[in-house]
């Protein structure tokens, strides 16, 4: 989504959340008016008698009763709502002073000018609903992990078919890039299924208002909030050298509620860092491009630690104790063990006799009521959840790339059998 003329040719912004206009106002707007003063006439004073009011009927008193009552109520509800407008003016002023101090901080920058950065920066809006996707609920109840209702919910028909469709236009490049790095063809296409259906869902949310929202206004009853906003300001800051060093336009490129952009999602950290030119044109273009997907992916792998020629899980016969059972899952994903002490605590890799000399992690998968299943996840298996810090995740990736491969070595043409040698 390169524009035309670069990244200075910014268009007019698209329209925000009402009243988050992230103009500054001056000091003087947000002081209180002083009141003018009236002296009140005391309540047992009589009136003038050419200013005492003639006598109403009763259905004209009792309209004029109800107007007053309204009018009364119209002058609460404005007293009330002047706090709330106050405060969403200081909100707006302390959004954008801290878009600008973020600005400022390209001051220095030899490729980047602070002038620029403000002009994109001035133009973000605060998105409500971004933050109500972060914003933890406190009336949710916890949720019931189900390994199998998640597996059917991403691994389906439909994302399979689709799945076949992108390895067969994708098959030379795939085999190329399995060969020289070792990444599997169908671990690749099962991550670009699971997070965008092969290109079809990148999301839809302006990546500029996403990451400026999270940066500035993430939700505070988040455990992890302050964390958390700081890891977005340095992704909205990223975001700025990306579209600048790419001719990439910041007002229209769309993503994911958190950010994430393109066929492979990638964070904008992680398209600078791992982001490759799988077709060969001189541009890094993880939006139009699949071969450029496919080609980032497997270098995201190998950078997290993907081994060659190495599986990825295993399944596990579990004879452990409760105790047993217990020092097998503190480490949780990571990989902790080897054969010998997997062995020694009751989870025996399958099938008997399998040659892996690499760590593991006995990963367990909850299915709500029903019984969880366990896996031995091995270093290929941590570096999957590298890309989504989930077991859930990583294997619904992995096994979703299985399906594919299966689907295909069925649809291929069966060769007919060599004929019979005559006597």
């Amino acid at each position: 989504m390169a524009a035309a003329d670069g990244c200075a040719a910014l268009r007019c912004p698209t329209p925000g959340v009402p009243g988050r206009t992230g103009t500054p106002l001056a000091p003087a707007a947000l002081a209180r008016p002083t009141p003018t003063v009236i002296a009140p006439i005391p309540v047992s004073a009589p009136l003038p008698a050419r200013l005492r009011a003639p006598a109403l009927p009763a259905r004209a008193r009792w309209r004029h009763a109800l107007a007053c009552a309204a009018l009364a109520c119209l002058t609460w509800l404005g007293a009330a709502g002047a706090p709330a407008q106050a405060q969403g003016a200081a909100q707006d002023s302390a959004w954008a002073t801290q878009l600008h101090d973020l600005a400022g901080s390209f001051a220095a920058d030899q490729d980047i000018s602070a002038e620029w950065a403000w002009k994109v920066l001035s133009q973000a809006r605060h998105n409500g609903r971004v933050k109500r996707l972060m914003t933890p609920s406190a009336q949710k109840a916890p949720t019931v992990r189900d390994w199998q209702a998640y597996r059917e919910r991403l691994i389906t028909a439909a994302r399979i078919e689709a799945g076949v469709a992108f390895w067969r236009r994708h098959q030379r490049q795939l085999q190329e890039i399995e060969a020289r790095s070792g990444v599997p063809a169908s671990v690749i296409v099962g991550i670009i299924g699971i997070e965008t259906t092969y290109g079809q869902n990148m999301g839809s949310i302006r990546v500029l208002d996403a990451l400026a929202t999270l940066a500035f206004d993430y939700p505070s009853n988040h455990p992890r909030a302050f964390e958390r906003s700081q890891f977005f300001r340095k992704e909205l800051e990223q975001f700025l050298r990306l579209c600048h060093s790419n001719d990439l336009d910041p007002l229209t490129l769309q993503g994911s509620f958190a950010g994430a952009m393109g066929v492979p999602q990638f964070m904008p950290s992680s398209w600078r860092l791992y982001g490759r030119d799988g077709n060969e044109d001189g541009v890094v273009d993880l939006i139009s491009s699949p071969q450029d997907a496919i080609a980032s992916v497997a270098n995201y792998l190998l950078a997290h630690g993907w081994r060659a020629r190495q599986p990825a899980y295993l399944p596990v016969a579990l004879q452990a104790q409760p105790e047993q059972l217990r020092a097998l899952l503190a480490p949780d994903i990571l990989p902790t063990f080897d054969q010998a002490t997997l062995q020694q605590l009751g989870a025996l890799p399958q099938p008997a006799g399998t040659q892996y000399d690499g760590l593991m992690a006995l990963v367990e998968l909850k299915n709500g009521a029903r019984a969880p299943e366990y896996i031995l996840g091995t270093e290929n298996f941590y570096a999957v959840t590298r890309y989504n810090q989930s077991s859930y995740y990583a294997l619904a990736v992995l096994q979703l790339g299985e399906a594919v491969q299966q689907r295909m070595q069925q649809l291929q043409p069966q060769r007919p059998p060599a004929p019979k040698a005559e006597p």
